[in-house]
């Protein structure tokens, strides 16, 4: 759980990103920034930023914004009730450097600092880094992970329909809904 304080704090840090990107926001955008702490209360290292530009039936999209060295943790987007396969999504960095990781061939020396993971909760190692302008898809149902670098990073992503409520965590103690106290 974060307090108010700290969730407006993070909306303040994540408007100065896109502005130093470039990225125009509208006012109701802005107020609408999604910080998400997955329930771990630990926002410098595993968290992220998010604005939701339109989700619908058909496709998403959206600005992820990472901090320095902040972590989206593992997680997969699986089949939903047979009718959908899993949401794919097409990542383009915009801004920073991101250290993508997925499952296949395992970096040797990652770039990314990992959290404090005593759950072994990072478990895919193939890296991709992404600097402005590379994009890279992840198709439905494949763990990955991702971090911004040492200047932090933005991500647009384009996808099909998200549903937060049906990813699927490594870490059984991840809330995808932020809490505010």
């Amino acid at each position: 759980m974060i307090s108010k304080r700290e969730y407006k704090e993070y909306q303040s840090h994540t408007i100065k990103y896109l502005e130093r990107a470039k990225i125009a926001l509208s006012k109701k955008e802005k107020a609408s920034i999604e910080v998400a702490d997955f329930g771990l209360a630990r926002l410098d290292e595993i968290g992220l930023e998010i604005v939701v530009y339109e989700n619908n039936a058909r496709y998403c999209a959206k600005e992820l914004v990472l901090l320095p060295h902040q972590t989206c943790p593992e997680h997969r987007h699986p089949a939903i009730n047979g009718k959908s396969p899993g949401k794919q999504e097409t990542f383009r960095c915009r801004y920073g450097e991101v250290y993508l990781y997925t499952e296949g061939q395992p970096a040797r020396r990652p770039k990314a600092k990992v959290p404090v993971d005593k759950k072994n909760t990072f478990t895919v190692w193939k890296e991709t880094v992404l600097k402005p302008g590379d994009q890279y898809t992840i198709p439905p149902n494949i763990l990955h992970w991702f971090q911004g670098g040492k200047n932090g990073a933005i991500v647009s992503e384009f996808s099909s329909t998200s549903t937060d409520e049906s990813d699927f965590f490594t870490d059984p103690e991840i809330q995808r809904a932020t809490k505010i106290d």
